[in-house]
């Protein structure tokens, strides 16, 4: 396998021959002119390591005590919306992927299986990703339901408040809930192992959703969807709400201002997730990259970044600069698409490898030297 697909980069290129084109739109695109999601990936780039030299033979040590819970990988899998559209049963591959591995999955507000679809398919760390409902009823419910399925942490997404353009999602023709058109119906036609498992499984849909989802959605904007119609932009008082109804480590994700993570310390979350969202909401935010470090001086509570991470070498960049973890969402849909289930293990594969490999590049044996090895 890694004589054929040695890199994200190759995953990433066959997912795009086998998932349909307005499919890969959504998952690869950002929000504009995409001009966030280049920065993250130039943010990224300017982070140089310095390499050291005689240090004798050694194996990295991977593994971190995060959230009072020891993994043997610093890195998870985030939470993508209609997740399962990417490939079918995305959630539950994903779900016994991380499971199998011992690390992070996080499953969105608005995937294609609901918490109790996916509850016989989690491992130990399994964490729910919220988009604020308004009702208090139904988020009482909501968080019931994560509980009840074996949820154990809880993600409540800050920078979100209003749906984004997607001006390259909207040119695909692709609308919540999807409808097939005839130009779609071309592109699936291109596709036959995604359009033979979407055929066993059905179109996607938010099944989380379909509990609340009685109101209409006539008049939503292509990229808006029934969640749109349920949630809420949340303010302070919200955060302080959740805290107290949810009894598991509660993170907020979303977040680049440090006077942001000062104040959600003093309200008592358990993390702070440091993201700009993949540049797909705002595109004229900062590289998630640039914000970490001020976050990580304003706070003492435990970070976790994403946007733009591309390898094993992206990940110790994350760490060395002040994350105690990493989440990646594109990527493991990429692979996801370019191989099914088994892209899942491959790409922690990957991304362990190149973490070693790079490890022993700068002379790092624990994650805890990275810092070190920074050279800006």
């Amino acid at each position: 396998m890694h004589s054929k697909y040695p890199a994200l980069s190759d995953l990433r290129a066959r997912a795009q021959r086998r998932i349909p084109k307005f499919v890969w739109e959504y998952l690869d695109s950002g929000t504009g002119d995409e001009a966030t999601k280049a920065r993250n990936r130039a943010g990224l780039d300017r982070i140089g390591m310095m390499p050291s030299v005689l240090h004798g033979e050694f194996t990295p040590d991977l593994s971190t005590d995060f959230l009072g819970k020891k993994l043997p990988l610093p890195f998870g899998i985030a939470p993508i919306g209609m997740s399962g559209l990417m490939w079918p049963d995305a959630e539950g591959h994903l779900a016994r992927g991380a499971a199998r591995a011992n690390i992070p999955y996080c499953i969105s507000t608005v995937a294609t299986q609901s918490p109790e679809d996916i509850a016989p398919h989690l491992g130990t760390h399994a964490w729910f990703q919220m988009y604020p409902p308004r009702d208090a009823d139904i988020r009482r419910d909501m968080l019931a339901r994560a509980k009840a399925a074996g949820f154990s942490t809880l993600i409540l997404t800050v920078d979100v408040p209003v749906a984004s353009r997607r001006e390259r999602q909207v040119r695909s023709g692709l609308t919540n809930p999807p409808r097939l058109t005839p130009r779609l119906l071309a592109q699936v036609a291109l596709r036959p192992a995604w359009a033979m498992g979407m055929a066993k499984r059905g179109m996607p849909h938010m099944r989380g959703l379909d509990k609340y989802a009685n109101a209409a959605t006539n008049g939503l904007s292509p990229t808006a969807h029934v969640g749109y119609l349920l949630r809420t932009a949340p303010d302070w008082d919200y955060v302080g709400w959740l805290r107290e109804e949810w009894d598991g480590d509660f993170l907020v994700k979303g977040v680049l201002r440090p006077e942001d993570a000062v104040r959600l310390e003093g309200l008592g979350v358990d993390a702070i997730w440091v993201s700009n969202h993949a540049g797909r909401q705002f595109d004229g935010a900062p590289p998630a990259i640039d914000a970490l470090p001020q976050v990580r001086a304003a706070t003492k509570l435990p970070l976790i970044f994403d946007s733009g991470i591309e390898g094993g070498l992206d990940i110790l960049r994350a760490l060395a600069l002040g994350a105690d973890f990493v989440m990646l969402g594109r990527a493991f849909h990429f692979a996801l698409g370019a191989l099914g289930p088994q892209g899942v293990d491959h790409l922690i594969d990957i991304l362990a490898k190149d973490m070693a490999s790079n490890m022993g590049q700068i002379g790092a044996r624990t994650l805890s030297e990275l810092p070190a090895t920074i050279r800006l």
